[in-house]
């Protein structure tokens, strides 16, 4: 079984049997429809992810990695807030009519300050110590900036990443405000083991750990019969990740310097929508 079928399958079992629910109580998201959007939820579910093993991608059910990819690095490479930079609809709720999500995302990683070594971005900032200073403590992202909160379109969930070389090895720690468990959770940790994976290549670093803390995991009171359909489902093995090792500057990755070898996955019929 692949890890990530492994640990997908634990933590839903444990918020579905073990989980508090919100229906008695006022809540922000809604359905399409208007209705409330209530959830079933566990606080603090922390899950580590060797990525010198496997890819942590799932098998009962399909990942789609291209998306995901291509979602990544519209966010950390093109520091972009504008669906038009975007090849896939997942943000399409949250953008006005210009296209534009607001001072969110990449935006944020996007905003320069004044170091004694030079003007950085929070990426260039953390590429630049992965390959100079990459003992330091300090190497670290924050999306969540309270100033500019009010023109984000949906707050940052996947909020801040702390980078830690052991040795000569690469981890991170992403912290997650709040994770929709179906649509989002396996989506988040693909893109961050990804996101290692190459910071790891372009600073001649080995890739190790991606723990992954969640405040709020929950699954959606509609998705909660599609979870227990796809957690009953046989897991595959792994896939292979083939990543162009001729790629040596973050910046020249593209969603074709990666493949997968070898994916296999369950197929699911049913579409859920996105509670908003």
């Amino acid at each position: 079984m692949a890890i990530a079928d492994e640990i997908f399958i634990q933590n839903m079992n444990d918020i579905i049997n073990n989980g508090t629910w919100d229906t008695d109580y006022p809540v922000r998201p809604h359905w399409a429809d208007g209705t409330p959007a209530h959830t079933v939820k566990k606080f603090c579910i922390v899950n580590r992810y060797d990525l010198s093993k496997e890819l942590p991608i799932l098998t009962i059910r399909r990942t789609y990695f291209k998306s995901c990819l291509d979602e990544l690095l519209w966010i950390w490479q093109k520091k972009s807030n504008n669906i038009h930079d975007l090849h896939s609809h997942v943000w399409d709720s949250w953008a006005d009519e210009t296209g534009s999500i607001g001072k969110a995302y990449g935006y944020q990683l996007a905003k320069k300050s004044i170091y004694p070594e030079g003007e950085f971005d929070q990426v260039d900032r953390v590429l630049y110590d992965l390959k100079h200073n990459p003992h330091s403590r300090r190497i670290m992202t924050n999306l969540y900036n309270f100033e500019d909160l009010h023109e984000m379109h949906l707050y940052p969930c996947a909020y801040s990443m702390t980078f830690n070389v052991t040795g000569d090895t690469l981890n991170g720690i992403l912290n997650q405000r709040s994770n929709d468990m179906l649509a989002a959770n396996n989506w988040n940790v693909l893109q961050y083991s990804l996101l290692l994976i190459m910071f790891a290549q372009v600073s001649g670093l080995k890739v190790g750990e991606l723990v992954h803390v969640i405040a709020d995991a929950h699954i959606y009171d509609r998705h909660v019969p599609i979870v227990k359909e796809i957690i009953a489902k046989k897991p595959h093995k792994a896939p292979k990740l083939w990543v162009d090792p001729n790629i040596k500057n973050f910046y020249d990755f593209t969603v074709d310097s990666f493949k997968l070898i070898d994916y296999e996955y369950e197929p699911l019929d049913k579409k859920f929508e996105v509670a908003i």
